[in-house]
C-alpha cells in the first residue's frame, strides 16, 4: 500500500478498534469478518469517504476480468435491445483500460433453446460476472442457480426473477409502470367501455408480464373503476396470428375503447387497428421508443409509449459489475429506472 492509503486504513482500523488486516479484508470483500464488524467498518469508510487505490492495482495486475452479457439479439420484429446494447458498449469502452473484457452472448427471443445454448457457453467459459435478460423464466432460473453454485455474480436487466439472489436488478419498477398505464387508459373511457390487455410473447410465464398486469388492474381497483378488463395472451408473434386473435376479440366484444400492450410489440396492434379502420379508434398504450412503434406514434394510432431508458439500463448493468468486481464497493440491490411517457407531441425531443 502507498503511505497515504496505509494511513487511511490505519485510521479506519483505529476507529473500528480492529486490526489493519481486518479492514483490508472488508475493503477487498474477503471472508473471515463477522457481519457486525463488516457493517461497522463500512460505516466508517463511508463517513471518511475513503477511496482505496484499487484502480492502480488493476493497472498493475495481469489478470483479465471477464464479463458475459446474455441478452436477446436485435431483430426486425423488435429492436428494443439495440438501446441496451449501445449502453453496454459505451460502458465497455470506458472500463476496457482496466483489463476488463465484455463478451456478448445473444439469443433468439422466440427460442428458449437458443437461450440455453448461450447460457451453457457462458458456464463453460471462465467468466467473473454476468449481465442477463431473464426472458425465459425456467431456463433463466436454472442458469442462475448454476451461477450461484459457481459463485459467479449476476445482474438482471430489464426484467427480474425474485428470489434468485442476483447482485442487482436494473430495470423498470414493473408494478408502478403498469399502474401508470391503467391511469392513462381511463382518460377516454365511457360508461359502456371495455378495456383490453394484450400480452404478445412466445413465453408469457414471466414475472414481468404478471407484475405489469397486476399494477394495471390495481389502478382500476384502487379507484373503484368497474370497466370490464379483457385479456389476450398471444404466443405466436407473427402479424397474421396477432391480427387473427385481435379480430376475434373485437368481433366478440363491443366498445373496446382502450388497449394496453404489455411490451414493445404494440406496433403490431397499431397496424391491426389501422388495417381494420374502426369508426371509433380505441386509445392505444404500449412500451418502448423503438423504430417499429414510432410511425404509429407519429400518426396518432399509438397514444402513449411508456419508456424506461434502456440504453442507461445497459450502461448501468456493466458499471455495477465493474463496481463490484474492481472497486469492491456495494451495489444497489434494486435500481429502478424512471418511467417516461412519450407522445406524438414530445417524441422528437426524447432520448432513449
Amino acid at each position: 500500500m502507498k503511505k497515504k492509503e496505509l494511513q487511511g486504513v490505519k485510521e479506519i482500523a483505529r476507529r473500528a478498534n480492529v486490526a489493519i488486516a481486518t479492514v483490508d479484508r472488508v475493503i477487498h470483500n474477503r471472508a473471515g469478518v463477522s457481519e457486525k464488524t463488516r457493517e461497522k467498518i463500512n460505516k466508517i469508510i463511508a463517513e471518511l469517504n475513503y477511496q482505496p487505490n484499487l484502480l492502480a492495482r488493476r493497472l498493475a495486475s495481469s489478470k483479465v476480468i471477464s464479463i458475459a452479457v446474455l441478452i436477446p439479439s436485435v431483430t426486425g420484429e423488435t429492436d428494443f435491445w439495440e438501446a441496451p446494447l449501445q449502453g453496454i458498449q459505451q460502458a465497455e469502452a470506458e472500463i476496457r483500460q482496466f483489463g476488463i473484457t465484455v463478451d456478448l452472448f445473444l439469443f433468439n427471443l422466440n427460442d428458449p433453446a437458443s437461450f440455453v445454448d448461450q447460457a451453457n457457453r457462458i458456464l463453460e467459459s471462465a467468466v467473473d460476472g454476468i449481465v442477463l435478460a431473464p426472458s425465459f423464466v425456467d431456463e433463466a432460473r436454472e442458469f442462475t442457480n448454476a451461477c450461484q453454485k459457481a459463485s459467479i455474480p449476476f445482474i438482471f436487466i430489464d426484467a427480474d426473477i425474485p428470489g434468485q439472489q442476483s447482485l442487482s436488478y436494473i430495470g423498470p419498477p414493473l408494478f408502478q409502470s403498469g399502474y401508470l398505464a391503467g391511469k392513462l387508459c381511463t382518460y377516454r373511457l365511457r360508461e359502456t367501455s371495455n378495456v383490453l390487455v394484450v400480452n404478445i410473447a412466445t413465453s408469457l410465464d414471466s414475472f414481468t408480464y404478471k407484475k405489469i398486469e397486476e399494477g394495471f388492474r390495481a389502478y382500476f381497483s384502487d379507484h373503484n373503476h368497474t370497466y370490464p378488463i379483457l385479456r389476450a395472451d398471444i404466443q405466436q408473434t407473427d402479424y397474421a396470428s396477432i391480427a387473427h386473435n385481435l379480430q376475434e376479440l373485437f368481433d366478440k366484444h363491443a366498445h373496446i375503447d382502450a388497449v394496453f400492450v404489455s411490451n414493445s410489440r404494440v406496433s403490431s396492434v397499431a397496424r391491426f387497428l389501422e388495417d381494420r379502420k374502426l369508426p371509433h379508434k380505441p386509445m392505444l398504450i404500449g412500451y418502448d421508443f423503438v423504430r417499429n412503434n414510432l410511425r404509429f406514434l407519429a400518426s396518432g394510432t399509438i397514444d402513449f409509449l411508456i419508456c424506461h431508458q434502456p440504453k442507461d439500463q445497459g450502461y448501468r448493468s456493466i458499471m455495477a459489475l465493474y463496481q463490484h468486481l474492481v472497486l469492491a464497493t456495494p451495489v444497489t440491490k434494486e435500481h429502478y429506472m424512471p418511467i417516461d411517457i412519450v407522445t406524438q407531441e414530445n417524441q422528437a425531443f426524447y432520448q432513449n
